[in-house]
């Protein structure tokens, strides 16, 4: 089981979260960005920088997922990706993408984005709470413990 984090948008304070996860259970953890990042010091956290482009991240993430692999993502085509080849993807807000709400996330995702191309201003995403890290902390807590059973 590896953790990959879509990190260009990964607000920085769900990466210190997810340092000390990797950390705390001995699980690699990679950030595949387009800049350079920097990471504390640990045998488990490592990072990879990618060229500039549209979705080279993502493609690098898609190209190294295997089954069981956790995305940390809030990009919607890409968590698409992750799930039909058998990963987890679970967005910085703590909400799993799953094969029951995909289409549903990728439909809206289309639906604003049709909107944005006409003209419509839809703003962008709310901004990080401390609820929301407390989900995404929680979710990805409940995830680990379930890999100890396995």
């Amino acid at each position: 089981m590896h953790i990959w984090v879509d990190a260009d948008a990964c607000p920085a304070v769900i990466k210190e979260i997810l340092y000390r996860a990797a950390e705390r259970v001995h699980i690699p953890l990679t950030l595949v960005a387009n800049q350079p990042l920097r990471t504390p010091p640990s045998r488990y956290i490592k990072t990879v920088q990618v060229s500039p482009g549209f979705d080279v991240a993502d493609n690098l993430i898609v190209k190294r997922v295997v089954a069981g692999d956790l995305v940390i993502t809030a990009d919607i085509p890409l968590a698409a990706e992750v799930i039909e080849k058998g990963g987890h993807a679970l967005n910085p807000r703590g909400e799993f993408y799953s094969r029951e709400n995909i289409r549903e996330r990728l439909a809206m995702r289309d639906f604003m984005e049709t909107l944005r191309s006409s003209g419509v201003q839809t703003g962008g995403p709310n901004a990080l709470h401390q609820r929301d890290r407390q989900s995404f902390a929680n979710q990805l807590d409940r995830f680990l413990a379930r890999l100890d059973t396995l």
